[in-house]
């Protein structure tokens, strides 16, 4: 057992702090993951073509339990791979596989947002569609520096005026209360406006779906701002309250992309190939709603071992 599982074992209250989930949550992810793994390894085996009896060959130094805390303390500290490696007693290049396998198995286990958890169901999709128009869901958007692309086009698409960086955009679109995310979009180039990539993405919503954001915002109709301050004037003390009452409602996205920021893969310079951004959003996203429990996965109580 290695030395992150033994202390998670002997400290539960910790593990949220460590990986970003409560210990209860862990064990759900960990028993979903690994029956997803098995079915996987179920279909590949099956058009194996033998040589040597099923079950042979070398064991995995981690156990499955170890392999997606490994992932997750990545994600949660982006630490080096060569870190990685040596607090799970494995080389840097098993710690660098572990995590490129678990990944893709995380994101299709978590869902990142309501609409995509129901969208195999047309019927159902267009249910929460409906439903969702009963609400004013907020929307922001928020930059993520990544590393400096090789090909000049590349380097002109991604660089960001306002953050005189390389950068990723997404946007974030929740519930009122934050109690749930809605829908995500990630991966973007930086530059792109915030209504451009809203206007993008909004038929993924029903026509009379209404919306909150910020001055990012302003000019589309079915999203309410903030009143703008008139150039060379100022705000009555009316308009003012207005803005601030306004804000009070708003913040909740705020909160939930801070939520999202606790990952420090979706905080600090994202080092990975440029390829996986969505993917890695996606994934913590889901993440996010399992630990807010929006999302809930089947639980069966076992050792994680």
């Amino acid at each position: 057992m290695s030395e992150i599982l033994n202390y998670i074992e002997g400290n539960k209250k910790e593990t949220q702090r460590l990986i970003g989930l409560e210990y209860e949550q862990l064990q759900q992810l960990i028993q979903n993951a690994e029956r997803l793994h098995h079915e996987k390894q179920a279909v590949l085996e099956s058009k194996k073509v033998r040589i040597i009896s099923g079950g042979g060959g070398r064991k995995p130094k981690l156990s499955i339990a170890e392999q997606i805390i490994l992932t997750l303390v990545y994600l949660r500290h982006m630490t080096t791979f060569q870190l990685l490696g040596i607090q799970f007693a494995v080389s840097e290049s098993t710690a660098n596989d572990t995590f490129n396998y678990w990944l893709p198995t995380l994101r299709e286990l978590l869902p990142s947002s309501l609409l995509e958890q129901v969208k195999k169901n047309a019927a159902d999709h267009e249910i929460v569609k409906e439903v969702l128009t009963e609400y004013e869901l907020i929307v922001d958007s928020y930059e993520q520096v990544r590393e400096r692309p090789g090909d000049k086009d590349e380097q002109e698409k991604y660089f960001s005026g306002k953050k005189s960086n390389h950068t990723f955009k997404s946007q974030m679109i929740i519930m009122p209360d934050g109690r749930d995310i809605v829908d995500v979009v990630a991966g973007e180039p930086g530059p792109i406006s915030d209504i451009t990539l809203f206007r993008a993405n909004r038929d993924n919503f029903d026509p009379k779906q209404s919306f909150k954001g910020d001055l990012g915002y302003l000019g589309e109709d079915l999203i309410d701002t903030p009143i703008k301050k008139p150039k060379n004037k100022e705000l009555t003390t009316d308009q003012k309250k207005s803005n601030k009452e306004f804000s009070s409602k708003r913040i909740f996205v705020e909160h939930r992309i801070r939520s999202v920021k606790i990952f420090r893969v979706v905080q600090d310079r994202f080092r990975l190939n440029p390829k996986k951004y969505a993917e890695v959003i996606m994934t913590i996203c889901g993440l996010v709603r399992l630990r807010i429990r929006a999302l809930i996965l089947p639980l069966e109580i076992s050792a994680m071992s």
